[in-house]
């Protein structure tokens, strides 16, 4: 009778003491995880960001070598779409691109981290 007894109480649930140990171990674990998931987010909005520039001067210079234009020639985005972009990039961090003068690297409004 005594074993049915401590076997019924075993069996109630989760003491309060246990709970709050996996809610600790779950705030730890996401105090860990979250940082790391918006560095890795911004950081391949900043690649992203790169690569859509590189783009940009391919496109420029491609567009230079086709109209005989010299270095401090000027060019704008409406000389690249869609003749040699199917489309405007759109910065992923929200920002918007300077095509510049050919021979000069286009910019990205959100700065540093985002230049080519």
């Amino acid at each position: 009778m005594m074993n049915l007894i401590r076997k019924a109480r075993a069996e109630r649930g989760f003491t309060l003491v246990e709970i709050m140990i996996v809610v600790l171990i779950i705030g730890i674990l996401l105090a860990i995880a979250v940082p790391n998931f918006v560095r890795a987010r911004e950081s391949s909005r900043a690649k992203s960001c790169v690569a859509n520039l590189k783009q940009i001067d391919a496109a420029k210079e491609q567009w230079a070598m086709d109209n005989n234009k010299a270095d401090g020639d000027a060019c704008a985005m409406s000389n690249l779409v869609p003749a040699y972009i199917k489309s405007t990039p759109a910065c992923p961090s929200g920002g918007t691109y300077t095509v510049g003068n050919v021979g000069t690297n286009p910019t990205c409004s959100i700065g540093g981290q985002h230049s080519l």
